[in-house]
């Protein structure tokens, strides 16, 4: 599989064709070693700077309906100067290198870190589907780094809906073929449930780190004080809205030139009517038959996929927004309610 940074996004390509023989079920259910989850956190801890994306390839295998992922590694960062460098020469190398100490070496899909939810993207939907294509039950675990610094891991899995695939198999992103699939912003990706598995050593340890806790990080909870989580969520809320604004002004264009363009070959079709109708009448024989399509050729209409790709991430925002606001609220009428009994 390559890896390719496209508009802070990521872009790998699934090269593997199978995990197990159990493909005939589909995944309801992720099971995550707690050690990948640590290494997802090292990684953006490590190479992750602000909007920076890191990305990186998760190893497993199916169990019935439920997806094992056992371990990961991460694409290296380098710049656009580091031309020599062979993305799936090293991945395979990676791969190839686990399976000699025995660690499961099969390719289950691919994680990347997001930038206040934003990751609804082309590049993210077309990456997607290499893998699922390649491999039907790949997932896109999406780990959100700044909702987890407030206290609360924010791991997600993503797939991509079987309607959506047979509109990507198709490669037909018309406005027709949307519509007749019934797809909207809601039927693109569906989310996949997780379950963090530890051992029981690791759980005991856990438990200790938790008991030895201080008090005063504990406290932090209950912080009024606002960040600049929901002022940068909303910033980015408006430039998502301003972008669907524009593709509805690209939208009424061209229904304006489709109309316009009717009217004229309607025009033209008059026309050519009343002209056959007076050659009739002289005895003239009609004009000769010319294409009609050829010579009003209807004008391209704008990609539908982008203007739903928009409306998801929109959504997403909403959902953010929303999360946050209601967990802020709440500490403040419960300050409210402390406060009256003072």
């Amino acid at each position: 599989m390559a890896a390719r940074k496209d508009s802070g996004s990521a872009a790998p390509t699934a090269v593997m064709a199978s995990t197990s023989g159990t493909l005939d079920s589909p995944v309801k259910q992720i099971q995550i070693e707690g050690l990948v989850v640590l290494k997802i956190i090292k990684h953006y801890q490590e190479e992750g700077q602000g909007s920076e994306v890191v990305q990186g390839v998760l190893l497993g295998l199916v169990v019935e309906d439920r997806l094992e992922i056992t371990n990961c590694f991460p694409f290296p960062q380098h710049t656009e100067d580091d031309a020599d460098f062979d993305e799936v020469q090293y991945q395979m190398e990676m791969m190839r290198s686990l399976r000699h100490v025995n660690i499961d070496h099969l390719h289950v899909g691919w994680y990347q870190s997001t930038y206040y939810g934003s990751f609804v993207s082309r590049a993210l939907l077309d990456s997607q589907f290499s893998y699922q294509h390649a491999i039907e039950e790949s997932v896109v675990l999406i780990y959100d780094p700044i909702k987890t610094a407030q206290g609360s891991l924010s791991l997600k899995a993503y797939r991509l809906t079987p309607k959506l695939m047979e509109i990507c198999k198709e490669k037909d992103f018309t406005p027709e073929a949307l519509k007749k699939a019934s797809i909207g912003f809601e039927h693109m990706f569906e989310e996949v449930p997780i379950i963090i598995k530890n051992s029981h050593l690791i759980s005991v340890l856990l438990w200790d780190l938790e008991e030895k806790s201080t008090v005063a990080d504990k406290h932090e909870l209950l912080n009024l004080s606002s960040s600049n989580h929901l002022e940068k969520s909303l910033q980015l809320l408006m430039d998502r809205v301003d972008d669907m604004s524009q593709d509805i002004v690209k939208y009424n264009t061209y229904s304006r030139n489709l109309s316009k363009q009717q009217q004229q070959k309607h025009q033209y079709l008059q026309r050519r009517q009343q002209e056959n109708t007076q050659r009739q009448s002289r005895g003239e024989p009609p004009l000769p038959e010319e294409d009609i399509t050829k010579m009003f050729k209807p004008p391209q209409p704008p990609p539908r996929m982008d203007t739903l790709l928009i409306a998801g991430q929109v959504n997403n925002y909403c959902q953010n927004v929303k999360e946050f606001t209601s967990q802020n609220l709440g500490k403040l009428f419960m300050a409210e309610a402390l406060q009256g009994h003072n």
